[in-house]
């Protein structure tokens, strides 16, 4: 069992803690660092010293810049003091945690990882001044929080007839407020409401000749765009709708990803198109990778992969209208099928 090193993709993975929701999946970790602390059983006395150290010399926790996840394995783990110096205690009984992080259950460490969810250092209670190494990891990975994203931004997807009769389609009847697509323990779909997470209202486009004028031009402006910048072929549309991000309610979406969850595994990108400009805020933005927001020209459309945590800030006056399809192809269907299989 080798540990992970430097420069290591983190390993994901879905585990029970003291979360009001009782369980954590680190995919969601994305656009912050984070420091994995994991504890022995017994005698967690030298992490308890070395974790305060990290976190005066960081100022962080609390929900700060770097978030501390502590990995208990049994009772012994988990002190008073190590609950107050973590933000989650992750309850890794069954050691999945530990197993995917290369650590046997008697072992301490201490893994940073960075905002794009990759390994940016790992110490131990024996490597020297580690408080202070793991610390100035951090601030370094505080220092480069401003990358390129690996999105496509592209105008004139959408004459400006079209995005009017888009709006005048979502407005012809009331819209539905959009749930959070999540599943149960079991791994069924799930749609629920979570206003503090989601404010944004949907209707479903389906008037046949708007959805075939509606990916006719996808395909002719969209599609040969993907195969050149990514070098994959689409060839299949999914949720059609027209959405709505109004500042009444400063209408937002939450960092997430468009893929994880069964019934959507299959989704390859994302197109977000922008029906109209005169609004603000409401951008696009991808918290793995910079604090950029991208914000299209009416008409214009964002892709990128739904793999991508992803979020959209509150609209802070008007309302921001969008076409949110999404496209796969018949590789991506097979995968999702198997993973639902077993």
């Amino acid at each position: 069992m080798k540990p992970v090193q430097t420069g290591d993709p983190a390993p994901l993975f879905v585990q029970n803690c003291n979360s009001e929701h009782g369980r954590y999946s680190f995919d969601m970790a994305g656009g912050r660092a984070n420091l994995l602390v994991f504890l022995p059983p017994e005698n967690a006395a030298v992490a308890e010293s070395l974790l305060r150290r990290f976190r005066d010399l960081a100022s962080c926790g609390n929900n700060a810049a770097c978030r501390i996840f502590s990995v208990v394995s049994g009772p012994g783990s988990l002190s008073s003091e190590i609950a107050t110096l973590s933000d989650i205690v992750l309850t890794d009984d069954d050691l999945k945690v530990r197993t995917l992080y290369g650590f046997g259950v008697s072992d301490t460490a201490f893994v940073l990882v960075d905002p794009a969810l990759r390994i940016r250092d790992v110490a131990g209670p024996d490597t020297p001044d580690a408080a202070r190494r793991l610390a100035r990891a951090l601030s370094d990975v505080m220092r480069n929080d401003d990358r390129p994203v690996p999105a496509l931004m592209l105008d004139r997807i959408l004459e400006p007839e079209v995005c009017q009769t888009l709006i005048r389609y979502f407005h012809a009847v009331p819209p539905v407020s959009s749930p959070v697509l999540t599943q149960s323990a079991d791994g069924k779909p799930l749609a629920m409401a979570d206003r503090s997470f989601k404010r944004r209202f949907d209707r479903t486009l389906k008037d046949r000749a708007l959805i075939s004028a509606l990916q006719g031009r996808i395909i002719r402006r969209v599609v040969p765009e993907i195969s050149k910048v990514f070098q994959c072929t689409v060839t299949g549309m999914d949720r059609m709708l027209v959405a709505c991000y109004d500042s009444s309610d400063q209408g937002c979406f939450g960092a997430h990803r468009d893929n994880t969850v069964n019934g959507a595994r299959h989704r390859l990108f994302a197109i977000s198109i922008n029906l109209n400009d005169d609004f603000e805020g409401g951008d696009l933005w991808f918290p793995e990778f910079s604090p950029r927001g991208f914000r299209p020209p009416a008409g214009g459309a964002v892709i990128f992969s739904c793999g991508l945590l992803h979020a959209v800030r509150p609209v802070t006056r008007g309302r921001r209208y969008a076409c949110l399809p999404f496209v796969f192809n018949e590789a991506s269907k097979a995968f999702a099928a198997g993973q639902m299989s077993g």
